[in-house]
């Protein structure tokens, strides 16, 4: 089955219709494949990107480590699969299907599967809460994220109609357009 495919039936799954896509513009993200290890977190968990991206971070963190900012991955590649588990999971929960569009990405247009886009935390500091833009390691990121070739995805008022994520950057020039397939 080619990617479009599982796509469409992984939006059905979860009850994401076309009209909502094209609402808002989305583009279809190709799921990466050969990613490599970017970082192990504290608790062993992997945070995989494809090699361009996850030497970039790894450039990144370390630039920032010299300027006495700490960078850490809450995420990176996320597989088609595993975007349809959390969207199910927070359904479960009782949480609406436009309060998760708010906040996640319908399978297959998330960021995450190009194996191109991460979720940013720094010690002392809740993950993918919007407070991180009042951080030291926002403010780096800001000044420096470019030089590294990373942006910042959803800012406020972003034309996707996301929520704004100061902690979610994707790396690669021309990010509205991720590999399109």
């Amino acid at each position: 089955m080619d990617y479009p495919e599982r796509v469409r039936l992984a939006l059905a799954s979860v009850g994401i219709g076309s009209d909502l896509i094209e609402r808002r513009s989305l583009r279809l993200c190709t799921e990466a494949t050969g990613v490599v290890l970017a970082e192990t977190g504290d608790d062993g968990r992997q945070f995989m990107l494809i090699p361009e991206a996850a030497q970039a971070w790894k450039d990144m963190a370390a630039a920032a480590a010299r300027d006495g900012v700490a960078l850490g991955l809450a995420s990176a590649f996320r597989s088609l699969d595993r975007q349809v588990e959390i969207l199910r999971g927070k359904l479960a929960e009782g949480v609406s299907l436009d309060e998760i569009l708010r906040e996640s990405a319908p399978p297959g247009y998330s960021e995450h599967h190009t194996g191109r886009a991460v979720d940013i935390t720094t010690p002392g500091a809740e993950a993918l809460v919007e407070s991180f833009e009042n951080t030291a390691a926002y403010r780096w990121l800001e000044r420096r994220a470019g030089e590294f070739g990373f942006s910042l995805s959803f800012p406020r008022g972003n034309r996707f109609g996301y929520a704004y994520e100061p902690w979610h950057w994707f790396y690669g020039r021309g990010h509205d357009a991720p590999d399109v397939a």
